[in-house]
């Protein structure tokens, strides 16, 4: 374990030296993949021998770091949805390069090799090991963020040790059902068919929904919910479909989530986004803009039905 402490901190000295000569980030100087590659095996293999003289292997480190840059768009991405405050160009090269190897471990790295938990402690010690007197806090509330959003993985085991009880494994048959509902809000607007989506801090724009109270029918149900999250009304239409996927809960395990999604019809009025967890943007699309978007894979095929329903009206 000691030895993946210090691969962390080579890769992050390296990531540090690639950001500050241009060769990483939104205004590389000049710099070509192959020239990037060539430059990160020089970099790597140097801070390496000057920082860590006598550890043999450096595979996790050289893996980690080639996994970092091929996914730092997506990762830069969601530093700007969970730290909406600060441009990545505005965040100090050293925490931002701290962010990127913590988002790499929490999010894309082997939950059973790098535990949620390990992720966001061994960057916030990076943070204070290599960062200002306020690194360690502002890393840990954008990876705080960010595991909350991903529904706390891992934290129902930490209570288990804490209060050395044990939630069973529930068989799928036998999980806890939440309902929730969601909807494809449509308007028209001056002849035009516009859609509300909301976007979420992972970068994705998705549909509005929220949980349905065991008294409240399905309709009823996503209509205020609705109302909550957008503050406007909507009337049902259609049905559109149906998904389900298991979620942790830390008081009592897994749990099935059951979403039924409708089309809704609604004024073109002002979107008011509530303060909510996860969500940091809401806006109305034009049927023709939405083919540009970023959607989650279970989500798209209930926008093009919506879609396919509107073009037919």
């Amino acid at each position: 374990m000691a030895n993946r402490h210090l691969s962390r901190s080579i890769v992050l000295q390296t990531l540090f030296e690639l950001d500050f000569n241009g060769f990483i980030g939104k205004n590389p100087l000049g710099s070509k993949t192959e020239r990037k590659t060539e430059d990160t095996k020089i970099i790597l293999a140097r801070n390496a021998k000057e920082f860590a003289p006598g550890m043999e292997d450096f595979l996790f480190a050289r893996e980690l770091l080639d996994n970092i840059l091929e996914k730092r768009e997506s990762i830069d991405t969601i530093i700007e949805k969970a730290a909406p405050e600060w441009s990545i160009d505005k965040i100090s090269i050293v925490d931002r390069n701290i962010l990127r190897v913590g988002l790499y471990e929490l999010l894309f790295s082997d939950r059973k090799e790098v535990p949620a938990k390990v992720a966001i402690n061994e960057a916030i010690e990076l943070a204070k090991t290599f960062g200002g007197e306020s690194s360690g806090r502002f890393i840990n509330g954008v990876l705080g963020a960010v595991y909350k959003e991903m529904g706390e993985p891992g934290k129902e085991e930490v209570s288990k040790k804490k209060n050395k009880k044990k939630i069973k494994d529930i068989p799928y048959e036998k999980m806890s059902i939440k309902k929730l509902g969601g909807a494809v809000i449509y308007a028209n607007n001056n002849n035009n068919i516009y859609l509300a989506l909301v976007h979420d801090v992972f970068g994705h724009w998705t549909l509005s929904k929220g949980g349905i109270d065991e008294k409240e029918n399905k309709e009823d149900g996503t209509v205020r919910k609705i109302k909550e999250e957008l503050g406007i009304e909507v009337k049902i239409k259609d049905k559109l479909g149906e998904n389900e996927y298991i979620a942790s809960d830390p008081e009592i395990g897994k749990l099935r989530k059951q979403v039924v999604y409708f089309l809704a019809e609604s004024k073109f009025d002002d979107l008011k986004l509530a303060d909510k967890d996860g969500l940091n943007d809401a806006k109305w699309f034009k049927l023709s803009d939405i083919v540009e978007l970023n959607f989650y894979d279970d989500i798209l095929p209930i926008v093009t039905k919506a879609v396919n329903i509107l073009l037919k009206k």
